[in-house]
């Protein structure tokens, strides 16, 4: 079974993704399959019938109260598996093929308010290496929308100082390119000065203390660290500042093509997801800008019309 797990992977890896985290969730969803069918005395991926997926299912849902996301992702993943063994091992069954995922419900994404995130950013002290360190990275995942992923990646080869420009290399192994605002290149350059030449081992542009370069969890214990301390009363996460990055640029007016390439997103329905949240300022445009939208009198009712017998 293993080796049938190892091959699928490079194949994702090379013929479709070329992202180590989907390779990574793939790897977990076929390990916890697999461990399951160990404990069920089952050696191999061809004796698996459909009553063994859905077993496997429920039971893992009620381990781990997964929710209906996490089992539409897992659904998928066995499902290109076992669409792989048929085209290239030539195993007679597939078990997926009669079952369907739950439906996927979207959630609006969770964001901070725009004084929210100013609060945020301007409640650093400065008077440690690491308040210079931390205010620098978290404006910057602010600044470009950064994935958590994108952002312990960043080399400083990735940044054009001069031009303002981040180079990042996101999902899928495909480069995007995102401005940042005029101002911020000193803070990168006093960052570097104060805080990287003095830790930094490697060309990481966000490092620990130890000089090497951060992993997500790190960075998320930071960002909810620093919430607390200055009593932001919510749980956070450095994907909300991608969302807040797209929800107030729409709210700001941005075309939403624009925004989706920003995002390095590949298909625009993601990106529409983000309406959502600016349809309130979408009414106070409309409110402000429609030739009829002001013009009270021309639908002004006599109470009196109200009794009026037909």
């Amino acid at each position: 079974m293993n080796e049938w797990i190892e091959k699928f992977l490079d194949y994702v890896y090379s013929r479709h993704s070329k992202s180590t985290q989907t390779v990574d969730a793939y790897r977990r969803d076929l390990e916890q399959l697999k461990m399951y069918l160990t404990s069920q005395g089952i050696t191999s991926f061809e004796e698996v019938d459909r009553l063994t997926i859905l077993n496997f299912i429920t039971e893992f849902r009620l381990e781990t109260y997964a929710k209906d996301s996490t089992m539409a992702r897992k659904l998928s993943t066995y499902r290109s598996f076992y669409k792989y063994l048929n085209e290239y091992y030539g195993i007679g069954n597939n078990p997926m093929e009669s079952i369907q995922s739950p439906k996927n419900k979207r959630n609006v994404p969770e964001f901070l308010f725009v004084s929210e995130i100013k609060n945020y950013l301007n409640s650093y002290s400065l008077d440690k290496d690491t308040d210079i360190r931390d205010k620098t990275m978290f404006t910057i995942l602010y600044a470009c929308g950064l994935r958590v992923s994108e952002l312990v990646q960043l080399t400083w080869s990735q940044i054009d100082i001069s031009s303002r420009i981040v180079r990042i290399r996101g999902k899928g192994d495909k480069e995007r390119i995102v401005p940042f605002f005029k101002g911020f290149e000193k803070q990168l350059a006093r960052y570097r000065l104060a805080y990287w030449e003095k830790y930094a081992q490697d060309d990481h542009v966000f490092v620990n203390l130890k000089g090497k370069g951060f992993t997500s969890r790190g960075v998320q214990y930071l960002m909810q660290k620093h919430a607390d301390e200055i009593g932001l009363s919510m749980k956070v996460h450095p994907h909300m500042f991608r969302h807040s990055f797209a929800t107030h640029l729409l709210d700001n007016g941005a075309d939403i093509r624009i925004v989706q390439e920003l995002l390095g997103h590949s298909s625009l329905s993601t990106t529409q997801i983000y309406t959502h949240i600016s349809n309130k300022k979408l009414k106070e445009v409309y409110q402000q800008a429609h030739p009829l939208a002001n013009k009270t009198d021309l639908y002004e009712v006599n109470p009196e019309s109200w009794t009026k017998n037909y």
